[in-house]
């Protein structure tokens, strides 16, 4: 393991306690993307993202569009370790709770950061879809001199199997939308169990067949996820998804890789177990310095 590889895992591991810790106070949540897709975030933001917390409103900022809207934690995590003011401890502290920012689905306009709200499977990846032609539509008008950002997309199984995804993804096939990056958090869970109780598709081709560059990586790889990310960056005449194999839960001790860490928090013993596992032995809540810097 590189020195920059487990730098990006102290700063994924930060994101998967954070969630574990929020939705074991809330006695509600989903802490198994957040943890799952932790690392494949990390890289995304800590490498290619294009975005100032002190100026969330820039035109230009790329996009970040957290579809699978059930997994919130792992956006209230990242804004608030990337320095957006108005998602402070204490709001990830609130999750869940009536009155904060932080809603179990992100809700837009409750916070900076969350360009749209999501919640209801594939509508995420719809709106990014349109995101993307906003983007190509201004780029026209006012040249890349002023308009050239992407729009990077994480959306799960489950976003995937809703009529809307389809209608999306063939759309923008067929518009050829370079800039816009799905990231596939390929898990093969859903709250109920394995995904093959409900579907038995091959994502990867539906995509392919519908005029997208497609790509497979292990999600836990930061170095692969960083090097498919780049190619997708590349390839400006269509849009890329990226199937990011993941195990939902990432860390949790007996729990990881099943339905139980989807829709329900982990309880004591487990966050316990999963610190141990993960080598995070710091308490609730606590980022540590060297950790809580690399990621401003």
């Amino acid at each position: 393991m590189t020195e920059q590889t487990a730098a990006n895992r102290d700063m994924a591991n930060a994101i998967r306690a954070l969630a574990m810790d929020a939705v074991q106070q809330a006695d509600s949540g989903h802490p198994g993307m957040p943890m799952g897709m932790a690392d494949v975030a990390t890289v995304l933001f800590s490498k290619f993202l294009k975005f100032d917390p002190s100026e969330p409103n820039w035109p230009d900022r790329d996009r970040f569009i957290l579809s699978a809207g059930h997994g919130s934690m792992l956006l209230y995590s990242l804004l608030h370790l990337t320095g957006y003011a108005d998602m402070t401890l204490d709001e990830l502290k609130n999750f869940r709770q009536l009155g904060s920012r932080t809603a179990g689905h992100p809700e837009y306009g409750h916070a900076s950061g969350i360009e749209t709200t999501t919640g209801p499977l594939g509508q995420g990846l719809g709106n990014s879809v349109g995101f993307a032609i906003a983007e190509r539509l201004l780029a026209e008008r006012f040249g890349r001199d002023l308009v050239d950002h992407f729009t990077y997309v994480i959306a799960g199984d489950g976003c995937l199997m809703e009529g809307v995804g389809q209608e999306a993804i063939t759309l923008a096939g067929h518009l050829g939308l370079g800039r816009l990056i799905v990231l596939f958090d390929d898990n093969g869970i859903s709250i109920d169990g394995a995904t093959s109780l409900s579907t038995s598709e091959d994502h990867k081709k539906r995509f392919a067949a519908a005029g997208w560059h497609v790509l497979a990586v292990d999600g836990h790889d930061a170095d692969a996820v960083t090097r498919a990310i780049r190619k997708a960056r590349n390839v400006t005449d269509k849009p890329s998804l990226i199937a990011c194999k993941t195990v939902i839960g990432y860390g949790a001790p007996t729990k990881a890789g099943t339905a139980a860490t989807h829709g329900s928090p982990l309880g004591k013993d487990e966050i316990a177990g999963a610190r141990q596992k993960l080598g995070w032995s710091h308490g609730p809540f606590d980022i540590p310095e060297p950790i809580f810097s690399a990621w401003r």
